[in-house]
């Protein structure tokens, strides 16, 4: 089976008829049809039933599709690493969820530049969901995510202990902002607190809340980590009485993967984590 025929298949599906799929992709709907039947004849089961109305996928199928998703990812990453640059043997791809890309995901990147200098390092930050997916499908090494999943192969360790706690601006308190911290958080957080379930404003990302209070004041939900600086130089305060919520960080990593410099890594990560040297007060400090 070629690249070309998994690419087919998942438009289609995408599209809903062998039509759409062979406007978007620039071919004749004879040659759709064709990838199709040697796809199926390779795969010896039928993956679509075609009807005037287009084309629905069978049990099959439905099957399929996350090994077609699997074998384009992995194509697309090969062809992005590939070759490798010079002076370089191997590679490393690390993950990690968009509000650990600073401090945790830069400085360890910066680490491993320096202390494996033959290797590429490639890094990307993400949703938790999109990162775990890659782990699994080995197109990451390794991932920091905030709710890991328990699947058999995925090494799953807690890396830092946190917590979510509710601070505010000393001379500005309002509004409450509400910060997307995941569906556990809501969870717990409509539980604690049903008066502020729907507030006016929210944020999925946490750094673009801490910087509207900063500037325009407010209270919201943030790691412990990420306001301490603040909250020693007076600028915030904790809110008494206001109800705590844990927020730990995971390393995930697919055993099969294993490998010495990734152990390496791992170990520098952990190293990193207990010297407690980074800022995490992300802070925006633009030099233009």
């Amino acid at each position: 089976m070629d690249i070309d025929q998994a690419r087919t298949f998942l438009e289609i599906v995408r599209c809903g008829s062998l039509v759409a799929a062979a406007e978007r992709l620039f071919v004749s709907q004879t040659a759709i049809s064709a990838r199709v039947q040697r796809l199926e004849q390779q795969l010896g089961c039928q993956l679509f039933v075609r009807s005037r109305n287009g084309a629905s996928l069978t049990g099959d199928g439905e099957a399929f599709v996350t090994y077609a998703n699997q074998l384009v990812h992995t194509w697309e990453a090969a062809r992005r690493d590939l070759p490798l640059p010079q002076g370089c043997q191997k590679v490393l791809h690390l993950g990690g969820e968009v509000s650990l890309g600073n401090p945790l995901m830069l400085d360890w990147v910066s680490a491993l530049h320096g202390a494996l200098p033959d290797h590429a390092i490639r890094s990307e930050v993400s949703d938790g969901e999109a990162l775990l997916r890659k782990v699994e499908m080995g197109l990451l090494d390794a991932a920091l995510v905030y709710q890991p999943t328990y699947v058999p192969g995925l090494q799953v360790e807690q890396l830092m202990e946190e917590k979510l706690i509710r601070i505010r601006r000393v001379d500005l308190p309002e509004p409450y902002i509400y910060v997307d911290w995941g569906e556990a958080f809501r969870r717990q957080h409509d539980a604690a607190l049903p008066h502020c379930a729907r507030p006016a404003l929210s944020f999925n990302l946490g750094p673009l809340a801490l910087q509207f209070i900063l500037d325009q004041g407010g209270s919201g939900y943030f790691r412990t980590r990420v306001v301490q600086t603040y909250l020693d130089s007076g600028v915030l305060e904790r809110v008494p009485q206001a109800p705590e919520f844990t927020y730990p960080t995971f390393l995930v990593y697919a055993r099969e993967r294993d490998s010495e410099a990734l152990q390496q890594a791992l170990a520098l990560l952990r190293r990193q984590v207990a010297d407690g040297a980074s800022d995490w007060s992300q802070r925006w400090d633009p030099l233009v």
